[in-house]
């Protein structure tokens, strides 16, 4: 598109480039569960994901088909190998702060079957201090908009497994998470999840949910993620930037 634009002492016109945000409609078993504003792009790996870190399914067996709607590209349907009694919650999810309308935090809540606390993971300095730029590299759509969130997984010396975008930070390690469910590569024992933006405490339930042990990020992690960290023994980085990091629970992993 075409925008004005100021730069001191300029003001004038250029093209411009937006990231795209569009609803996604999650139907399980014929039933509409959750709209999520995205960016359009590996539906199936983030309707996939959301699900498996909602603690609906828990392996591809679990699934009889995943696609999308003939009719709508924004409705994905997936078909659960059996019925599932789906609590009643408002399912309504954002870009910015993900699943909303949940009554309390209880409500948000969803255990992890795995025990992360126990994972042996041993991670260099001088290997986190290299992810950030790792991730910024396959920012594909960041490099031309500027406006996506980025989440990837890595092993613990550093080779990046995948990375996915989205105009939504929760969208984008839902994504990523789903693509490894499709390939049976689930739980991330041993692995580090990178995100772009803040630690939430929904990024920080998304992580353990899939059995990570250590979740970095660029930004702050708030309060309630730091709690969630300490209570499941998951390692919580924030400000990992340049050449320096704050290390909020486990930091033995770290070394």
């Amino acid at each position: 598109m075409s925008i004005s634009y100021a730069r001191r002492p300029v003001f004038g016109k250029a093209p411009d480039t937006l990231v795209v945000e569009e609803p996604l409609e999650v139907q399980v078993n014929g039933k509409s569960l959750a709209v999520t504003m995205r960016t359009p792009g590996n539906e199936l790996e983030l309707a996939l994901g959301f699900l498996y870190t909602e603690g609906i399914i828990a392996a591809p067996s679990d699934v009889v088909s995943a696609k999308l709607c003939n009719d709508n590209p924004n409705v994905v349907e997936v078909f659960l190998e059996r019925e599932t009694e789906l609590e009643a919650r408002n399912f309504y999810t954002t870009s910015s702060c993900g699943v909303c309308g949940k009554a309390s935090i209880d409500s948000v809540r969803v255990h992890s079957h795995h025990d992360v606390n126990a994972d042996a993971l041993r991670v260099a300095r001088g290997t986190l201090f290299d992810l950030p730029e790792k991730l910024r590299a396959a920012q594909r759509g960041f490099s031309k908009t500027g406006g996506s969130h980025a989440a990837g997984i890595f092993t613990a010396t550093g080779e990046l497994v995948v990375a996915r975008e989205d105009v939504g930070r929760h969208n984008a390690l839902d994504k990523a998470i789903g693509t490894l469910f499709q390939r049976g590569a689930l739980p991330l024992a041993g692995h580090v999840i990178m995100v772009s933006g803040r630690a939430s405490f929904e990024l920080t339930q998304k992580a353990w949910v899939a059995g990570a042990s250590m979740l970095a990020a660029v930004s702050a992690p708030s309060t309630l993620a730091v709690d969630l960290a300490t209570e499941a023994g998951m390692t919580l980085i924030g400000f990992l930037r340049g050449e320096s990091m704050n290390v909020y629970s486990r930091p033995d992993r770290v070394v």
